[in-house]
């Protein structure tokens, strides 16, 4: 339960602090006074989508703090538009706090009733009325699935399609570098035999002179060295002589066996500007910088061209898996259908009885189940919540016949029938007593004091009906002070309330009649 609220420079609050208690507490007060500001401060703190404007004028920052028996949750908003949260003294989140509070509060506001025109909502009634928790968690969990595979399915077929239409071009930029068989550093060790082909008469010649200068007839080099002898001057020195001549020897030898192989070969060269020719103008088409790449590139065209063989494997498995998926997803949403329409007839029942409690007389509802083609991430159907609050009358959906005092003591009939079911500890009911007034504002009051017997319940209303039948009241009153306007809150005690319901009866100075009218209501409760 809500236990206390802390409210520091919000709207027209520069400080507010106030206790609440368990049961059914009522708060009242003139219309402008604050009540909704209040309850805009709880809001925030619950995770409501916030605006620096809410700041008191001059001020840096706003701090609502709500202390609940689970912990306490804390929301500061800065003039900057920033925002922090924190659970427990601990930064979260927003989306972690609105979760949290969630399991916390549920605040019903004025515009809340027009939830019970959608059909989702409906849904999430006869959900909480027929416990599908654990079915709805088992169906989302497998919906998932469900979706991962038809996307999965999807992906495939657009992969297929857009490879079925790429297939020529994928297949012959695949050819052309599969027959061209490239071979890594291919092309410098091409290229340089065409050097030395294109060159062959000059590298002979030069070859040739080597061996002449190394070891032709004449005053060769081997020769001259020959001739020089040192032994006894200089032996080392001799000794390097005839090292240099033995290695000029074998180098004379090696270049006229080069020399010997060097010849032309037109058919080689020939072939030799073909492959480089192809090699680089594989290069230039494919946007490669060398053989490397074009490998890369033909590499990863081999594995799209087996792809082209293996869609329609990969889709006949694909869509194996989402048949079985479907099958699996159609049984729980089956489940899910029969569970709800087993809970229809109780929920309408209890309605009705709770409605004409609450003076609708000839008030008569019923669910009307819709199945529908698609699965949905709450089953395969959809609800439609049928009223009519006068004898003979033909049910109708509920957006089109219920006027809005109709609509307000239908929300609360729903509310008092999932209010154990959801397990909410603290409910808020914002002047969820539009449109009504006399016994059936007090049958309304006695309905939401029966849902306080297991929770807490908040009420904020304008009529002495309700608020006469709080077991504690609340007034929220502005003050005005020498520079500013305040907003206050205050619990009441007992004279307090006389005064207080005397005023919702006849004014701001109420009569003695209207005093004696406040003491009967709160007596005859």
């Amino acid at each position: 339960m809500l236990k206390h609220l802390h409210i520091e420079n919000y709207a027209l609050i520069s400080h507010l602090d106030i206790d609440f208690c368990n049961g059914f507490s009522v708060l009242t007060g003139e219309t402008g006074a604050g009540k909704s500001i209040i309850l805009g401060a709880l809001a925030l703190v619950m995770g409501a989508r916030a605006d620096s404007k809410v700041i008191t004028d001059g001020e840096e920052r706003c701090i609502i703090e709500a202390e609940f028996d689970e912990g306490i949750v804390r929301r500061e908003l800065y003039s900057n538009g920033k925002s922090r949260s924190f659970v427990d003294d601990g930064l979260v989140t927003l989306q972690e706090l609105k979760e949290l509070s969630a399991r916390l509060i549920d605040i019903h506001s004025q515009h809340a009733n027009l939830l019970l025109e959608s059909n989702a909502f409906q849904l999430s009634i006869v959900d909480a009325i027929a416990d599908n928790d654990k079915l709805l968690s088992t169906y989302s969990i497998q919906y998932e699935k469900w979706q991962q595979a038809a996307s999965a399915l999807a992906e495939l077929k657009r992969l297929a399609s857009q490879s079925q239409k790429d297939a020529d071009y994928i297949l012959f930029r695949y050819q052309a570098l599969s027959d061209a068989n490239l071979q890594e550093g291919e092309l410098e060790e091409l290229e340089a035999e065409h050097y030395r082909l294109s060159h062959a008469e000059d590298i002979r010649s030069a070859l040739e002179t080597v061996v002449n200068a190394l070891t032709g007839e004449g005053a060769s080099a081997t020769e001259l060295l020959h001739q020089c002898h040192l032994e006894e001057a200089a032996p080392e020195l001799q000794e390097r002589i005839e090292s240099a001549r033995i290695e000029l020897q074998d180098i004379s030898r090696e270049a006229e066996r080069l020399a010997e192989r060097t010849e032309m070969d037109p058919e080689r060269l020939q072939w030799l500007d073909e492959r480089i020719g192809l090699i680089n103008g594989l290069l230039r088409k494919y946007d490669a910088q060398d053989e490397q790449d074009l490998i890369r590139q033909r590499d990863d065209l081999a594995q799209q061209v087996n792809r082209l063989d293996t869609f329609d494997h990969d889709i006949a498995e694909a869509e194996e898996t989402l048949q079985t998926c479907t099958n699996e997803l159609q049984k729980i949403a089956d489940r899910l259908r029969q569970a709800r329409q087993a809970a229809t007839p109780r929920i309408c029942k209890r309605l009705i009885s709770e409605l004409k409690r609450l003076g609708i007389a000839h008030a008569n509802v019923d669910m009307q189940f819709i199945a529908l083609n698609e699965f949905t991430s709450t089953g395969k159907d959809e609800v439609q919540l049928l009223f009519a609050a006068n004898l003979n009358q033909s049910l109708r959906p509920v957006s089109e016949v219920a006027s809005g005092g109709e609509m307000s003591r239908l929300m609360l009939c729903v509310k008092a029938l999932i209010a154990g079911r959801k397990g909410l500890p603290t409910i808020i009911f914002d002047e969820i007593d539009t449109g009504v007034s006399g016994d059936v504002a007090t049958q309304m009051a006695h309905t939401m004091r029966e849902i306080a017997v297991s929770r807490q319940v908040i009420a904020i209303t304008h009529l002495p009906q309700i608020a006469a039948l709080g077991q504690t009241h609340y007034c929220v009153y502005k003050e005005d002070t020498a520079t500013r306007t305040e907003t206050h809150i205050r619990l009441l005690n007992a004279e307090e309330r006389i005064t207080e319901i005397a005023s919702m009866l006849s004014g701001k100075k109420p009569s003695p009649e209207a005093i004696a009218n406040a003491k009967q209501l709160l007596c005859y409760h």
